[in-house]
């Protein structure tokens, strides 16, 4: 089976996502094709720029894990999704060592944060949810070992 190109799995995640938002109601696509960007430029490779355009696909229910399996993937893009995906009651800690265990996935969730956390996208939340997220997406970062605003090359993945 060929893998998709790049550009089919972008097709993908923004049809699954269609109609979706994210917490200050922009479409969710904007989202996923700022974490892809940030991948790029972070030195990432095609599986880990086509799991940042699908990190949220099954979490968010807009792919089931059957359809993501069956998807003309690598084996490596599906990992990493899978990494990143949140199980039900999972603790941050169990969640930042499967990260951590995954190669390639560790870039990925880097530059998920780095949207998440972007002061812009956070000032137009409310108040309380923007102090939640901040203390969540740093806490994340602290178990992944990755300090906020900290610029790294190329992830190893040899």
């Amino acid at each position: 089976m060929t893998p998709l190109t790049l550009a089919e799995v972008e097709a993908l995640a923004r049809a699954a996502h269609e109609g979706q938002t994210d917490k200050a109601g922009r479409p969710y696509a904007e989202h996923l094709a700022a974490v892809a960007e940030g991948v790029r430029a972070r030195g990432g490779d095609a599986d880990q720029i086509a799991a940042a355009w699908l990190h949220d696909s099954v979490e968010d229910d807009a792919l089931t894990r059957d359809r993501l399996a069956a998807a003309a993937l690598t084996p490596r893009t599906k990992a990493i999704v899978d990494a990143l995906t949140k199980r039900p009651g999972e603790a941050p800690e169990a969640y930042a060592r499967r990260i951590l265990a995954t190669p390639g996935a560790p870039l990925v969730k880097e530059a998920d944060l780095a949207h998440n956390a972007d002061p812009d996208r956070l000032a137009v939340l409310d108040g309380p949810t923007r102090r939640r997220l901040t203390e969540k997406y740093a806490r994340m970062r602290a178990l992944l070992g990755q300090g906020p605003g900290r610029e790294r090359g190329p992830e190893r993945t040899g």
